[in-house]
């Protein structure tokens, strides 16, 4: 028997989750590896080589790792679930006019579960991953996640939408490293070539980081459907067309393929009537956002107003805000004005490092 239990370890592939497993594999832990196939390069529409966590080349590399060090390993084909589920999000919400955070529904709605259901086939207490992030469990029962060590690698960001359920299951091996720190481990373990290896912050089922090809490709009739529209000002006047709504996002600088005299941005999308509204910079900031789809994390609810930190994207650095629960919905004020507030991004709410949970900006 192991000494602390048997659990499984999503393996990538990539140099974090080699080492998550190895980490516990030397700690005592019967470890099983599981590697999950969740799409093909050729069915989105993908050109060159094959790369990235659904490679052939990265399931290989995860199962050559647990068969030096002698557990299990399996491959998990998910591409069902995932398709019809985090893709088809994807494109909907594109398509009415939002931008999707699918990192994010893919953790809270595919892997986790997958992972959950396939433990308890094989017998396995808990399962881990290779996140920056740490979990506790508090004196109220409820597990928290706080920031990993690496700021510059912290994953908390896409982990507000686990379930407590979930989470009361769950291990993050490498929340108190860095990622030089888990490089360095590689190397040790003399896997040169997975120290080595190179990160993505592509999206995995987006080939080339082009997700207006991809639109393209999952939607035959996409051009003919919308065609182009109309660029407009905030008082809308008329200043230009666009190729079609689905296209653009908030913030949008660059591409646009207009030429105003001075930088302007998308501060709107109306899928309704088919127009991208343009605007300074200053018109581009709010100082309010309302988040659905609540998920919380550190309190059960938060019905009174609390300061936290808010981000309202992955590499954001957050802003000091005040947040109170109305209904189903949370609304954040910030503390000053905060620009590019997306409809359908991640709204993530920390108390100092602590994850208290988070949802979708309306």
């Amino acid at each position: 028997m192991s000494k602390h239990g048997r659990i499984l370890v999503a393996m990538s592939g990539g140099v974090d989750s080699s080492v998550a497993a190895v980490m516990l594999h030397e700690q005592g832990y019967e470890v099983i590896g599981l590697t999950m196939k969740t799409w093909d390069y050729a069915s989105a529409g993908g050109s060159s080589k094959e790369t990235g966590c659904c490679s052939l080349d990265s399931i290989n590399d995860a199962r050559s790792l647990a068969v030096a060090y002698g557990f299990p390993h399996y491959i998990l084909d998910i591409r069902n679930e995932f398709g019809d589920f985090v893709i088809d999000n994807f494109v909907d919400e594109y398509l009415a006019g939002r931008t999707p955070n699918p990192c994010v529904l893919c953790n809270t709605h595919i892997k986790w579960e997958a992972l959950l259901k396939r433990a308890d086939k094989l017998d396995c207490e808990f399962i881990a991953t290779g996140h920056y992030a740490n979990i506790r469990q508090q004196d109220n029962g409820r597990y928290v996640i706080s920031k990993g060590k690496d700021e510059n690698k912290d994953q908390s960001y896409v982990l507000w939408g686990v379930s407590q359920r979930n989470l009361a299951r769950t291990k993050f091996p490498l929340g108190s490293f860095s990622k030089p720190e888990i490089r360095q481990m590689a190397v040790d373990m003399g896997q040169l070539e997975l120290a080595g290896k190179s990160e993505s912050y592509e999206i995995c089922f987006v080939p080339d980081n082009d997700y207006r090809a991809f639109l393209r490709h999952k939607v035959d009739d996409l051009d003919e459907r919308i065609g182009p529209g109309n660029f407009v000002l905030t008082d809308g006047t008329i200043v230009g067309k666009h190729q079609g709504y689905p296209y653009y996002t908030i913030g949008q600088r660059k591409g646009l393929g207009i030429a105003l005299g001075k930088p302007m941005f998308v501060t709107q999308i109306n899928a309704d009537n088919n127009t991208v509204v343009l605007g300074t910079a200053e018109e581009l900031e709010r100082k309010e956002a309302w988040v659905r789809n609540l998920n919380l994390i550190k309190y059960e609810s938060i019905t009174e107003p609390i300061e936290a930190v808010t981000k309202i994207r992955y590499k954001d650095a957050g802003t000091e805000s005040r947040i109170v629960q109305i209904g189903d919905h949370m609304k954040v004020s910030f503390e000053h004005m905060v620009s590019g507030i997306a409809p359908g991004q991640s709204a993530v709410f920390y108390e100092g490092n602590d994850l208290l949970g988070g949802g979708f900006l309306l």
